[in-house]
């Protein structure tokens, strides 16, 4: 499958097909349309991937569109999700957890404060962090590297919500295990909100 993603300034229009030469076709036929109606495609903001799991599918196809090349591009970003050419999520959830990250630290004080309820805090998480890190996780398909990275950033998340514990034979402060995390919040986890929201997505297409 070829993907084949086209700049308009101000908005983005993405169009796709089975060949390189069925997009190729389709760009023509709205650069025409545009030069009658405007705003025209403007090539130097226009661009073209290859989605494919074969590394070496279009690479001896270059695209020209109305006497000028279009530059290939390995990814880019639409409605503020991360596309690459291989169709991977990895990248996008980097992306996410990154800005995730950003939004935890923002507000990790309030997460750590003595003066707001666990129940609060959790509010915290759910409304403010959360989406943050899902937005788009509907079309996410996660392999188990990937969920394995979002509960190490939840886990640490909910470490700051709940404090430390004090040991019952040492008397020492510790760190809560993962499984202790997992019981006080007593929540969908989140990769389950992650495959919950997908189904509900798959269910309306």
């Amino acid at each position: 499958m070829v993907h084949t993603s086209f700049w308009l300034m101000p908005m983005m229009l993405i169009y796709w097909g089975g060949s390189v030469r069925t997009v190729e076709e389709n760009a023509e036929a709205l650069v025409v349309a545009t030069k009658e109606i405007g705003p025209e495609v403007n090539a130097d903001e226009t661009k073209y991937m290859i989605m494919s799991r074969d590394q070496n599918a279009g690479r001896s196809h270059s695209m020209k569109i109305d006497n000028s090349f279009i530059e290939r591009v390995e990814e880019f970003k639409y409605l503020g999700t991360t596309l690459t050419n291989k169709h991977s999520i990895q990248e996008e959830i980097k992306s996410r957890l990154k800005s995730g990250n950003a939004c935890y630290y923002s507000v990790q004080n309030l997460l750590s404060s003595s003066l707001l309820s666990k129940k609060l805090k959790i509010k915290i998480y759910r409304t403010i962090i959360l989406p943050v890190v899902l937005c788009g996780c509907e079309t996410w398909s996660l392999t188990l590297r990937e969920e394995r990275r979002l509960r190490v950033f939840e886990n640490r998340v909910l470490s700051r919500v709940f404090g430390p514990k004090r040991d019952e034979v040492t008397g020492e402060w510790r760190k809560l295990h993962n499984e202790e995390l997992s019981d006080m919040y007593s929540l969908p986890n989140i990769v389950w909100v992650v495959k919950l929201r997908r189904m509900r997505w798959e269910g309306h297409v």
